[in-house]
């Protein structure tokens, strides 16, 4: 009988260990997906904006932009700090409270 206690603790220390490292795995491929680069028409469509649109962000600094030979680029994290920033729930202030 303390053979199958033995095991199944072994098989539960087992699958806490499984899932830290899935958890992670999820947070690294998370941080890897910030940093990546996404171009004009990724950005039209995500945030379903206009070109001009675009380019107003750009011109007044709402968005930080790369441009490599008159491509432009977008950073996944900075547009999503760009959402996280204009954030607005109606049943809360600003600071939190209700």
């Amino acid at each position: 009988m303390t053979e199958i206690i033995d095991l199944l603790l072994a098989l539960s220390q087992e699958i806490k260990d499984l899932k830290a490292r899935i958890e992670l795995l999820r947070h690294s491929r998370a941080e890897v997906l910030k940093d990546t680069w996404i171009d004009n028409q990724d950005v039209l469509q995500t945030l379903h904006i206009s070109k001009r649109t675009l380019q107003t962000f750009r011109d007044n600094g709402t968005l930080p932009y790369s441009k490599v030979k008159g491509k432009f680029y977008y950073k996944v994290s900075d547009v999503e700090q760009l959402l996280q920033d204009n954030y607005y729930n109606h049943n809360f202030k600003r600071d939190g409270s209700k």
